[in-house]
């Protein structure tokens, strides 16, 4: 029986920190992150694949700035926002892995779902949101936002006298159509859903869906989703090949097989950088908790080789 894999895509698989974003930087991202998921195809895995959107998102929502500004059209809200980056991403990556199929002579369908995520809608995150979204206004811009549409801003920390919008994250509780996405990729076709961790919306008491203006962090959805589905194992790829302690310091210290006990005691120390792998860790730890076999964080190009980055399990051998 094959194995089932969800395999979290970085937001460098797209768009690299020093590139402007021009379609053809983010296709040749594009081809040469998927090139890498060739291995596990051949290797006889199942596959969903999810991704980040966060240039992106941001991207779309400075161009509603500017069409309201210069041209007066309507800008749209973060979910329409959030769920036009799932649109586009997922495409770009479905064609761009139906073309590098075609090249390896191997014949799979490919879909792309637009899909929501559950979320609580009292969650604590919304009374302190840390996410930062969309460009950075003069202090006195922002205010009067805060006032006419009861945003939330925040100093940027990247231009002096610079404020960003702030909007929550708040942990997903549902991966909406999971049922649909498990049996589509457990039946040969390769899923990309849970694109930028998923639309974020909530049940109303009248029990429709409506949406809430956060963010959802991509690799708790995947984790998610992972679980949900019953996959086998968990992929989050970055921009680096393994799970270091310390990183960056001259103590660091690669961290390759790692059990359950261990990781926790490293991330409740504060071993991993909150903006940067603890979050990972976490979506690692929850997936193998609830009864995934192995997660693994790495760099794309380390799936070709044997050991492919730091694998963690509840009980390493």
């Amino acid at each position: 029986m094959s194995k089932l894999a969800v395999t979290a895509l970085g937001g460098n698989a797209l768009l690299r920190e020093d590139e402007k974003g021009t379609i053809e930087e983010q296709e040749k991202n594009t081809a040469e992150t998927i090139e890498n998921l060739i291995f596990l195809i051949r290797e006889g895995y199942d596959l969903v694949i999810t991704h980040g959107n966060g240039p992106q998102v941001g991207n779309i929502l400075m161009r509603n700035d500017a069409g309201d500004i210069m041209y007066g059209i309507a800008p749209m809200p973060l979910d329409i926002c959030v769920a036009d980056s799932q649109g586009g991403i997922g495409y770009l990556i479905e064609r761009t892995l139906r073309n590098v199929l075609n090249q390896h002579e191997i014949r799979k369908n490919v879909v792309t779902l637009v899909n929501m995520v559950m979320v609580d809608p009292h969650d604590p995150a919304f009374d302190n949101p840390v996410k930062g979204v969309g460009k950075i206004y003069p202090e006195e811009e922002a205010r009067k936002l805060e006032q006419e549409k009861k945003w939330v801003f925040k100093p940027s920390g990247k231009s002096i006298g610079g404020f960003r919008r702030m909007v929550a994250s708040p942990s997903p509780i549902d991966i909406m159509n999971k049922e649909v996405i498990g049996s589509l990729a457990r039946a040969g076709n390769i899923v990309i859903a849970a694109g930028g961790g998923g639309i974020p919306v909530y049940y109303d008491d009248s029990n429709n869906v409506r949406s809430v203006d956060a963010v959802i962090d991509k690799d708790l959805a995947s984790s998610l989703l992972a679980t949900q589905i019953g996959a086998d194992e968990l992929y989050i790829l970055t921009d680096v090949p393994f799970i270091f302690k310390n990183f960056g310091k001259p103590t660091q210290e690669k961290l390759e097989f790692l059990d359950y006990a261990d990781t926790l005691k490293y991330l409740e120390a504060g071993t991993f950088g909150e903006g940067s792998m603890a979050p990972k860790i976490r979506a690692c730890l929850n997936f193998v908790a609830n009864g995934g076999k192995k997660s693994v964080i790495t760099e794309a190009g380390k799936l070709k080789d044997k050991r492919y980055g730091s694998e963690i399990t509840m009980h390493y051998p």
